[in-house]
């Protein structure tokens, strides 16, 4: 691997989150998937080591790392097991239009409990009828004096209801299109508030997805994320930090499934010699190798220019965040190839590292949505 020069800090964040895969995540990482249950002890874990708070300043009680940070993290957690890794990272999402948009106020209100893992948080934008195309949000939201009026549903939210803490975009001027979208915080529990079942997954199935419902939700005007009109612009500017930690995700499924590989051809023995002796298999795990490496390059860097506070980091952030998932998808199909028929079988870890990588070619707009941004992003550039 790459000498990426990390801090000592950043060193103790990737070896504590390596202890804690290797203790308490991989040895439970099956038995999560097979019974779809939300890992609560594992999240505990998590929380006493106080990782829940790598990304947020120490002011409101974290560490006061940033996205490198919680990507380092996420890419070890998903080595072990991507749906127990996600309901770590998917609260960073739930946590990041707070970060970016919170008022002083509203951040050590909710910040510090999120920083000591004591409440998870969600970001609530798909919709049955806004999945790519997230300007076409129908929740909606009415402000009625001092309060805002939540109507509408939220659709594949992931920690839907075990989350405590909800950013949410609803439209509070549709005819506006996507300008009249604005961001609220809901806490799990509010009057008119509830959840739809349990979505049964192909991958990542220690993670909740749920629908988020909303039914004359009245929530309180301060619960507004900087201003009305700004929901659209704060997803965006939302998904520039959190894509990264998805190419994390990605890039801990990707090495994952290569060190299983790994492990498994250097056991297996066929004509009485191991198979890595074969050049075919030696080839297969080169490009694995070197696919998962200019991977870790490019999603560390798109990490290290966000936190850099670089301007138009959309179309690194959305590199970073398809060339991962693409690299992940092809690297777990290879290690069950490799595998051979035992990389079917659940018994072995291959074809659950290939579940899992599918999800981060869907979720925070698809690999086409992504190079759609690249594309503009070139095109944008190219008349400057």
């Amino acid at each position: 691997m790459i000498d990426y020069l990390l801090n000592d800090q950043q060193i103790m964040i990737r070896d504590l989150c390596r202890q804690i895969t290797d203790e308490k995540i991989r040895p439970a990482a099956a038995e999560y998937d097979k019974n779809e249950k939300f890992p609560w002890d594992i999240v505990k874990v998590i929380a006493q080591a106080d990782l829940f708070g790598v990304y947020i300043e120490e002011k409101y009680g974290g560490m006061g790392g940033g996205v490198f940070e919680l990507c380092l993290a996420t890419e070890e957690f998903s080595k072990g097991c991507a749906g127990i890794a996600l309901c770590y990272s998917a609260t960073a999402l739930g946590a990041y239009p707070l970060i970016l948009y919170g008022s002083d106020e509203q951040k050590q209100k909710y910040l510090p409990a999120i920083a000591r893992g004591e409440r998870l948080a969600a970001f609530g934008l798909t919709e049955p009828a806004a999945g790519s195309d997230a300007s076409a949000l129908q929740t909606t939201a009415e402000k009625q004096g001092d309060h805002y009026i939540l109507n509408g549903v939220k659709h594949f939210i992931t920690n839907g209801g075990d989350a405590e803490i909800y950013t949410i975009i609803a439209m509070t001027d549709k005819e506006k299109g996507a300008r009249g979208a604005s961001l609220f915080l809901v806490e799990k529990g509010t009057p008119g508030f509830s959840f739809g079942k349990k979505e049964e997954k192909m991958g990542i199935r220690a993670s909740s997805t749920r629908e988020l419902i909303f039914n004359d939700c009245k929530i309180p005007k301060e619960n507004l994320l900087g201003r009305e009109g700004m929901g659209f612009i704060a997803a965006m500017k939302t998904f520039d930090k959190s894509r990264p930690g998805i190419g994390a995700q990605a890039l801990g499924i990707a090495q994952g499934a290569l060190d299983e590989a790994l492990k498994y051809a250097k056991q297996r023995k066929q004509f009485e010699k191991s198979i890595t002796s074969f050049q075919g298999i030696q080839w297969m795990l080169a490009d694995m190798a070197t696919e998962v490496e200019a991977a870790r390059a490019l999603v560390y860097a798109s990490a290290r220019e966000v936190d850099a506070g670089k301007k138009d980091i959309g179309s690194h952030s959305a590199m970073a965040k398809m060339y991962a998932s693409d690299v992940a998808m092809k690297v777990a199909v290879d290690a069950v190839q490799i595998f051979g028929g035992y990389g079917y079988m659940r018994e072995y870890p291959a074809e659950k590292y290939m579940r899992d990588a599918k999800i981060t070619q869907i979720y925070e707009g698809t690999n086409q949505i992504q190079r759609n941004i690249i594309a503009a992003g070139l095109i944008r550039d190219s008349v400057r």
